[in-house]
């Protein structure tokens, strides 16, 4: 049976769908936004920078800002933009042994961030299921969450790239929590497929792996690579927790990082639509803080219009 279909068209963007679903659409980007973390040499958050003490390079080429925000508190644009959050939960049964400690962290990191304009909750073992709700429905969330049980496989790439397409619609900032112990054995859309539909999103991840239960310290040190490539390859962070204890510490660092996060965006100078790959530099131009240390995606893919056949004639 199916899990889920990929499709990649000439290098843009690429959607994930579920079961016997295939569709492409091409991205429209007119404003190119970023998610982005500045920390000092010692890793403390610099938080009160602005628009003016940073610098744009689009392959090489210095860009405009044109959208600027503090986090989630009021920056240089009328207001923050809406934060929507996504949850890609493994009930899958590897995970039998863990699904406590991963509900227990999924419920207690969602009523960190109650700002949240909506929660979309992806489950999944061989199926994906996926429903979004309200902040008002934080109650029908937690209660999905606690009523799951492991069972089946683990399509872990295949949720990922359905919650991915879902999120491609909405604007503002999306964030993702991933709690998964990593072993994906069941999905149709590979990891390298998926790390290049994660280069195309503006989603931020963050991957929360429950690996020690892994047989053998290869199997987990391979584990722990993966989920760090999901994470870092979109700006985010990757964290493997042990106990509860260790969740208290997740929480505040995530928290921490979403509130300190910068956004800005600006209209990029090339103007092609021709789905490539564009590098993105982003600096920190403040006298004083040249040893910050910026976390970010490092480029987008351009939005792609198919060559007019008009002019042209039938062989």
């Amino acid at each position: 049976m199916r899990n889920a279909a990929l499709v990649l068209v000439a290098a843009i963007s690429v959607v994930a769908l579920p079961r016997g679903q295939i569709t492409t659409y091409r991205s429209g980007i007119d404003l190119v936004s970023f998610g982005v973390t500045v920390t000092d040499r010692k890793g403390e958050f610099i938080k009160d920078l602005t628009g003016a003490d940073f610098e744009i390079y689009e392959d090489g080429q210095k860009q405009e800002l044109r959208f600027f925000s503090n986090g989630s508190a009021r920056g240089e644009s009328e207001e923050a933009p809406e934060l929507h959050l996504g949850v890609v939960f493994d009930i899958s049964g590897s995970m039998d042994e863990d699904l406590k400690l991963a509900r227990t962290a999924a419920i207690r990191f969602l009523n960190t961030l109650r700002e949240a304009v909506d929660i979309t909750l992806v489950d999944f073992t061989t199926e994906v299921r996926v429903a979004r709700y309200g902040q008002n429905d934080f109650p029908r969330v937690v209660e999905r969450i606690r009523n799951r049980k492991a069972d089946g496989y683990t399509a872990l790439y295949d949720a990922i790239g359905v919650y991915v397409d879902g999120a491609s619609h909405q604007g503002g900032r999306t964030v993702m929590v991933l709690y998964t112990d990593g072993a994906d054995n069941s999905s149709e859309l590979p990891f390298d497929e998926l790390l290049t539909l994660l280069r195309a999103s503006d989603i931020i991840v963050y991957s929360i792996g429950f690996i020690e239960r892994q047989v053998g310290s290869s199997a987990r040190m391979d584990l722990r690579v993966r989920l760090r490539e999901i994470a870092e390859v979109t700006g985010g962070q990757a964290f493997f927790p042990v106990s509860a204890k260790d969740l208290d510490g997740v929480y505040e660092k995530v928290e921490d990082e979403i509130r300190a996060q910068y956004v800005m965006g600006y209209v990029s100078t090339n103007t092609s639509k021709d789905g490539k790959w564009r590098k993105v530099e982003i600096r920190v131009v403040r006298p004083g803080a040249a040893n910050a240390v910026i976390r970010t995606r490092a480029g987008y893919f351009a939005p792609y219009k198919e060559p007019s056949l008009e002019g042209r004639h039938p062989r």
